[in-house]
């Protein structure tokens, strides 16, 4: 089949690679270079490299509402086009433009979780499982009939960079599916109950609050590692905290039981990785050895 290909970071990165196995795409489409780096030189995204390297033509428009890039686009001829966490709204005149239409390969469950940060928003809620679901995209957000989907459990310990790579793997296996039963798949509405909007995370959410129970900072923790990543502050520093499980133990707020285990507002949450700023995230353990905790956190360290 034609395709056009659309997506930009590291999560459609896999699904590139399947589909220009198994298919000729025609057209890859994906965000400008964007300011990145302590020269904050415009740098292309992960699928821009991805697809240089493998020879493919590489589109970047700004906007895709033009009539000029709508020409374009259609001139390519595409069977279908598929799409991955893109970041473009596509109008419809792209929608229409592919014989088959677009499809989306969606970090979620759909109804569940349909916007920006599906991932994290799963984690952060405490759910159980989610999943990939390939949707026929319409003009709605996220709103499309679903081809296929399915679902994995959300590990005890697991963060959104680790849940993202198992489901960037689970979505390039899902679309070749889908492309190879277009002819026979029946597009299922999603249900009108049950949706929820996954909104973009914004960084004012990333301070830990001691005082909130143990199971939701644990989550809010490993649902924000490793971007924006959540963080407190020991002795003034701002440290970003990456990886943690739940643990035994009470206390007040903050404190500090043992190590790097600290009392919630019920129960507690072992920090097992973090991050000094300008250095690399570290064990709790290693990064203990230079770091100096109060007996409770929002309380001045010694020294």
């Amino acid at each position: 089949m034609r395709v056009v290909f659309m997506g930009t970071p590291d999560f459609a990165v896999p699904a590139l690679e399947a589909v220009h196995g198994a298919h000729r795409i025609v057209g890859v489409y994906t965000q400008p270079p964007r300011p990145a780096g302590r020269g904050r030189q415009a740098r292309p995204g992960p699928v821009a490299l991805r697809a240089a390297a493998l020879g493919l033509p590489v589109f970047h428009p700004a906007s895709l509402r033009g009539a000029a890039e709508q020409a374009a686009f259609a001139a390519l001829g595409a069977d279908v086009a598929v799409v991955v966490a893109y970041g473009l709204i596509l109008p419809q005149a792209i929608l229409d433009a592919p014989a088959s239409g677009c499809l989306n390969i969606h970090a979620s469950l759909l109804p569940r979780w349909r916007g920006a940060a599906p991932i994290q928003r799963a984690i952060m809620a405490g759910d159980a499982e989610t999943g990939i679901s390939i949707m026929r995209m319409e003009a709605g957000l996220d709103t499309g009939p679903v081809l296929l989907s399915e679902p994995t459990a959300i590990g005890a310990e697991e963060t959104a960079g680790d849940l993202q790579a198992r489901l960037a793997r689970m979505g390039a296996r899902l679309i070749l599916d889908a492309l190879a039963g277009l002819a026979t798949l029946v597009p299922v509405p999603q249900a009108a109950a049950g949706a929820s909007y996954a909104a973009k995370i914004d960084k004012a959410e990333a301070r830990v609050d001691w005082s909130r129970p143990a199971a939701e900072v644990d989550r809010l923790i490993r649902g924000l590692s490793p971007f924006p990543g959540a963080w407190c502050e020991i002795g003034g520093e701002r440290i970003k905290l990456l990886r943690s499980r739940l643990a035994a133990g009470a206390g007040a707020p903050g404190e500090v039981l043992s190590g790097f285990t600290i009392a919630c507002g019920s129960g507690a949450v072992e920090i097992v990785q973090a991050q000094r700023a300008g250095r690399r995230p570290m064990p709790a353990a290693e990064i203990l050895r230079g770091l100096a905790l109060p007996a409770r956190l929002g309380e001045a360290g010694p020294g």
